[in-house]
């Protein structure tokens, strides 16, 4: 069966084979775009300008009517070879990082998996295609999804030792784990207010504050470090951490014998 990123070295030739994996990845690369284009066949109109980053060429297709292949467009796209594997995943292979951006606004499924379970993200992590990877995360795609082997991209991008791409993807990783904690946080509260109400209206401003200024500092700050998102992680649960616990605390129901 094909394989869906470059050779894969043994494990201890790793280290002394590096930059001659690197030639023989370019070379299975243009040997793979090459069964690309024999298996999607010279029909394909958007082979040429996906793989060359002719971003105009794709948009003219797409957006033009009187263009011979408009009618056909996201069919010439999404058409697949063996393994499921469509036009997106040869652009990601050729790094075209402009192509995938453009395509993304005609509502393709970025999220979509080969017979094998790979998405975009595992492929451009295979590669090693480091703004490709920054380009698919940018539009939200899911960068905890499994392949086959139960491997998120970032595994992949290990297995093949593309170093920038395991720490760019442990960074996206890091923000979207603030981001979940601040979305659970929320949505907890959001939830007390459907039950008896033991959340006091003071615990649930402080709360949503604390919530909005972690929104906020995201969006103000996207180059922190992991470091630093994990620091605003834990200053969250230095805040919320308290209040629900005193929340979930059952009250102590003074006796009659003690009042008196």
């Amino acid at each position: 069966m094909e394989s869906e990123g470059p050779p894969e070295p043994e494990s201890s030739e790793k280290s002394s084979l590096v930059s001659q994996q690197e030639e023989e990845e370019e070379e299975e690369f243009k040997e793979e775009i090459e069964e690309e284009k024999e298996k999607m066949g010279p029909v394909n109109a958007l082979m040429q300008p996906v793989l060359s980053g002719d971003v105009e060429g794709v948009q003219r297709i797409f957006e033009e009517p009187e263009n011979p292949h408009h009618d056909e467009a996201m069919q010439l796209l999404l058409e697949e070879d063996v393994v499921g594997r469509n036009l997106l995943y040869a652009a990601c292979m050729a790094g075209q990082s402009d192509v995938i951006r453009a395509l993304a606004k005609y509502g393709v499924n970025l999220n979509e998996k080969t017979a094998r379970g790979y998405t975009l993200l595992h492929c451009a992590a295979a590669w090693g295609r480091l703004e490709t990877l920054k380009v698919l995360v940018g539009l939200d795609v899911d960068i905890e999804a499994l392949n086959f082997r139960e491997e998120r991209a970032r595994d992949v991008a290990a297995r093949y030792s593309q170093t920038e791409c395991v720490q760019f993807l442990d960074w996206a990783d890091a923000r979207l784990v603030l981001k979940k904690y601040i979305a659970k946080v929320s949505a907890t509260v959001t939830e007390t207010e459907k039950g008896p109400g033991r959340l006091c209206k003071e615990d649930k401003n402080t709360i949503l504050g604390a919530c909005r200024a972690k929104n906020e500092w995201l969006e103000t700050h996207s180059e922190a470090s992991i470091d630093e998102l994990f620091e605003q992680k834990q200053q969250l649960e230095d805040v919320v951490t308290p209040i629900f616990t005193k929340m979930s605390t059952p009250r102590q129901v003074k006796s009659a014998k003690s009042v008196t």
